[in-house]
């Protein structure tokens, strides 16, 4: 399945400045999810992240992956209209800067889906490599 922003946006409550992906490529609802984030240069963070070399923040990263993860799970019928809110991060971690120009491939599995919470798995993927990966903890709201 694949979701456009306009229908990202029926599913999760983010909006720009703040929605930080473009497409939902692949859907599993409850199970897994790949979207797509287009970096481009006149993104709001990089007038000050940083001036001389523009970088998008690595907890902006973790925030696309959350919110990929918050479309999969909020997919599921018996979600629809409640809000994924983040519980927790672990084990996060950063190989590789991310630039204006560079596309985001966003990959999350959920392993563990409950009523209330859940976890998944979030991997950041640009040319073929990872440059970011975290264990996301989630509650539903």
């Amino acid at each position: 399945m694949k979701l456009t922003k306009e229908q990202i946006q029926e599913v999760i409550p983010h909006r720009e400045p703040f929605l930080l992906i473009d497409e939902v490529t692949e859907l599993e609802p409850g199970r897994r999810v790949v979207a797509v984030k287009n970096v481009s240069a006149d993104e709001y963070y990089f007038a000050g992240h940083f001036p001389q070399e523009k970088v998008m923040p690595g907890v902006l990263i973790v925030e696309a992956l959350a919110q990929a993860g918050a479309v999969c799970v909020l997919s599921l019928p018996e979600n629809k209209g409640r809000i994924a809110y983040f519980g927790g991060i672990k084990e996060a971690k950063f190989r590789d800067k991310v630039v204006p120009g560079d596309v985001l491939r966003l990959e999350v599995e959920i392993d563990n889906l409950r009523s209330r919470a859940g976890t998944g798995i979030g991997r950041a993927v640009k040319d073929g490599k990872v440059c970011c990966s975290a264990r996301i903890t989630f509650m539903l709201g």
